[in-house]
């Protein structure tokens, strides 16, 4: 069995796995490896068989990236037009809050993380096949949580929740390193660090990069920078 296979088995794991979890604090949860599978498999299927590579490791789907579009970071214009991963939504929609609609590839809005995580790759790299020959990208959750109309991080769920969500989330991340068995691992964010360094200690080399938010004063200013001075070093 290839990386890729592998990590289409986690993922499907994951998915169902955390489908039997249970919420209190979010008021909506969406799980685009349910009605987004269609792109997330063709993201794994074509862009997740190389192993030795860097592995960059988000936290969490934002509204308008990965809970439309199935893949980390995923932005709707850069998944469509570079990725060229254009598989349609099933139907299987979760109960949607109404100023977060899924809509897949009409949506018109741009993912601001993604946007600026994507366009560097482009910028850099040119091509998604000279980027994925080096980098795979991976989120530990795959869950988006709204709460009081607005997007709720995973470390704001309660106690009694995270403890359900994070065990999930460690071996599915456990996995993807096992299969993908990287030279490198890059947490976006101090949370996805966190989390990598909780899975894995010190078996692993692990570096930080600045996440790519544009609610971060210093992303705005710096990100890109911060991102290619570490690509440089490697």
């Amino acid at each position: 069995m290839n990386s890729a296979d592998q990590l289409v088995q986690l993922s499907q794991q994951l998915r169902d796995e955390v489908n039997q979890l249970s919420w209190q604090t979010p008021s909506h949860v969406y799980n685009p490896l349910n009605y987004a599978w269609g792109n997330h498999l063709a993201y794994i299927q074509r862009f997740g068989v190389t192993t030795g590579r860097v592995l960059m490791v988000g936290m969490n789907p934002g509204p308008w990236g990965m809970a439309q579009t199935g893949i980390p970071f995923g932005d709707v214009e850069l998944v469509s037009q570079w990725l060229q991963l254009t598989q349609p939504l099933g139907d299987d929609l979760p109960a949607e809050h109404p100023n977060y609609p899924i809509l897949g590839l009409d949506c018109h809005r741009r993912e601001g993380s993604g946007r600026r995580l994507w366009g560097w790759a482009r910028e850099r790299f040119q091509t998604p096949e000279a980027f994925f020959a080096q980098v795979f990208i991976w989120n530990y959750c795959p869950l988006l949580f709204i709460q009081n109309n607005r997007n709720l991080i995973p470390e704001k769920l309660s106690k009694a929740e995270r403890d359900a969500l994070t065990p999930i989330c460690d071996r599915a991340l456990k996995g993807v390193i096992d299969a993908l068995e990287p030279r490198l691992i890059v947490g976006i964010g101090r949370y996805a660090e966190q989390r990598v360094r909780a899975v894995m200690g010190d078996a692993v080399q692990l570096k930080y990069l600045l996440h790519p938010s544009p609610a971060n004063p210093q992303a705005n200013k710096h990100w890109v920078a911060h991102a290619d001075a570490l690509f440089e070093k490697l």
